[in-house]
């Protein structure tokens, strides 16, 4: 195992205006853990042509101090698509690293740990999608990028949180299947009047939320402002000010800087928001997802490093996934 990095009056120097951002957030006590290793990730960016994509539920240090590009889902896919890099390291779950690469297939794409997954992307296969289709036949398939490779081959338009009712408009049918998230296709069916058939799948941290809950944070919190990911329950949503997908969520609190706001989603996200809205209140309700927190500095530096692991695709799914991913940015850019 590697000695610790050394926090140096150099990488001090080097990294102070990093802290800056995350001084609210991070300890000064914790900086000299983190500053090390931000500062030898950076330098192997530049060295490599690399770039990091960070989604919204990093952690701080993450986010903020080495990722070049950050966002939800549908950010990181279409901006991940136009960079100009040999390397690309996704600090986020295996699915959205799988997306890098189907929109990348010349770039070597790395994930820090094979084993951040993701509870809806495993909930359900190919076959499953097959099985849909013959079940009913003539409905499109529209997938959550939630998803496998393996699955958004079999898929004919893929969308986000943040574009699923465009998506489904898109295709001016009255009857499409939607999957996995279970409470998301809810979500859709309500604001568009299609009929939709969903999976039963669900968010292993957004599903913990509930509207009994939230009202009482609302009497423990006068004035409270509560924005919901269109991933948890219909009562959380049915409880909330407001639903919408996490860059929805951070374009809320940016725009209407509410004196307190309580962000139902991921832990991490509240962190990310806060340090540029310093004038408002995040109450927490902490849960956090095991698969994202798989990501460390430690583990990004090593796969800069060593340049592994790697993400491949079969070349016979990656050619028919990639067509649904294509659609949906297609979507966004009309």
């Amino acid at each position: 195992m590697p000695a610790p990095l050394a926090y140096t009056p150099q990488i001090e120097a080097e990294t102070a205006h990093l802290y800056k951002k995350v001084e609210r957030v991070i300890p000064p006590i914790e900086w000299p853990v983190f500053a090390p290793q931000v500062a030898a990730i950076n330098k192997l960016k530049a060295e490599k042509n690399a770039i990091i994509l960070a989604h919204n539920y990093q952690t701080p240090e993450i986010f903020h101090c080495v990722s070049d590009i950050v966002g939800d889902s549908l950010a990181l896919a279409r901006k991940g698509a136009e960079v100009d890099a040999d390397i690309i390291v996704m600090a986020g779950v295996h699915f959205m690293a799988e997306t890098t690469k189907l929109l990348n297939p010349e770039k070597i794409v790395l994930i820090p740990d094979l084993d951040a997954g993701c509870s809806l992307a495993t909930s359900i296969t190919g076959a499953d999608v097959r099985a849909m289709r013959k079940k009913h036949p003539g409905a499109p398939v529209v997938s959550y990028v939630n998803t496998t490779a393996e699955v958004k081959a079999e898929t004919d338009i893929c969308c986000t949180s943040g574009n699923a009712v465009e998506v489904v408009e898109s295709l001016g049918v009255d009857k499409v299947i939607f999957l996995p998230d279970e409470y998301l296709a809810m979500h859709v069916a309500k604001q568009t009047g299609v009929e939709i058939i969903p999976w039963q799948g669900h968010c292993e941290v957004h599903e913990r939320f509930t509207g009994d809950e939230i009202r009482a944070y609302r009497q423990d919190f006068e004035g409270l402002q509560v924005i919901a990911h269109p991933e948890c329950p219909p009562d959380v949503l049915d409880a909330a000010d407001y639903v919408g997908s996490t860059k929805g969520m951070a374009d809320f609190v940016s725009e209407k800087q509410p004196k307190r706001v309580l962000m139902v989603t991921e832990c991490s996200m509240s962190d990310n928001i806060s340090t540029a809205n310093p004038n408002v209140e995040f109450v927490r309700p902490c849960n956090l997802c095991p698969h994202m927190k798989r990501i460390t500095l430690d583990n990004i530096l090593s796969s800069l490093q060593t340049l592994q692991p790697r993400v491949e695709i079969d070349p016979q799914i990656a050619d028919r996934a990639r067509l649904s991913v294509e659609r949906m940015i297609a979507i966004g850019g009309k």
